[in-house]
């Protein structure tokens, strides 16, 4: 291979790895290592033996009911910590949410981040820091805005697993109509889709009407701190989504 047909192998990965980043992939690989060429081969389920000749057929178990979850906002937080949540299963520590709980302002992460759970707060490192800046442009703090997160805890891989995403969001749309505030940012891909069902990339831009049982919030999308601190050039774009999110918010 010639040492342009390398350079160009190298610009296509990376442009690939640019792509998937900004399509929502918040990570390319599991925080532990894997060898996949060794890994055990999944069991095949057990096939259900035939009924005997001539017996009633037996129904199928029911599935558990929902867990309930209460409709005051202080038995919520407390329930949201608890063992009923489906981040229970995982390792970890939950980070409860924080601010107001009328905040005209409220805001909505992913998950905690790496720190997360030994700092006691969500955004407790250097997103963290950028966030708090990009309040202060829109005249918040942490004192004024209620912070929370999809995940209470951080998922292994640092992302939200697909297959307790939508209890997850059902959970996370409680907990919004709980607090009722007249504005909510979105930050990052899982928490558009959480309460958009759509990306976050094509969700930014506009004001998005989300019902619920205390009336109706408006929602914008936009880009995680994370993603800020890698790609600076997208502050601009975020500034265009802070003015949007606090456009009309003090009428």
């Amino acid at each position: 291979m010639g040492a342009d047909q390398h350079l160009d192998w190298i610009s296509a990965a990376a442009a690939t790895l640019d792509w998937w980043q900004e399509a929502g992939v918040d990570v390319l690989v599991d925080e532990a290592p894997r060898d996949w060429l060794h890994a055990p081969m999944p069991e095949a389920p057990a096939l259900p033996r035939p009924a005997p000749a001539g017996s009633a057929p037996v129904a199928a178990p029911a599935p558990p009911p929902a867990a309930t979850m209460p409709d005051a906002l202080d038995a919520f937080l407390a329930w949201r910590l608890g063992e009923a949540v489906p981040e229970a299963r995982w390792h970890g520590i939950s980070v409860a949410s924080s601010g107001p709980a009328d905040a005209a302002l409220m805001v909505l992460v992913d998950c905690p981040d790496k720190d997360d759970g030994d700092a006691g707060t969500l955004l407790s490192g250097a997103a963290g820091r950028l966030f708090d800046r990009m309040l202060a442009a829109i005249g918040q703090s942490r004192d004024t805005v209620h912070l929370a997160a999809v995940c209470a805890r951080r998922p292994t891989a640092g992302r939200m697993p697909r297959d307790v995403e939508d209890e997850l969001a059902t959970i996370a749309r409680h907990h919004i109509a709980l607090v009722g505030p007249k504005r909510l940012l979105l930050l990052g891909n899982a928490a558009s889709r959480a309460i958009l069902s759509a990306e976050m990339p094509g969700s930014r831009g506009s004001l998005h009407p989300f019902n619920h049982t205390r009336g109706t919030t408006e929602v914008v999308a936009s880009f995680h701190p994370r993603f800020l601190i890698e790609k600076p050039v997208a502050k601009a774009e975020a500034w265009k989504d802070l003015q949007l999110l606090i456009g009309g918010l003090s009428a």
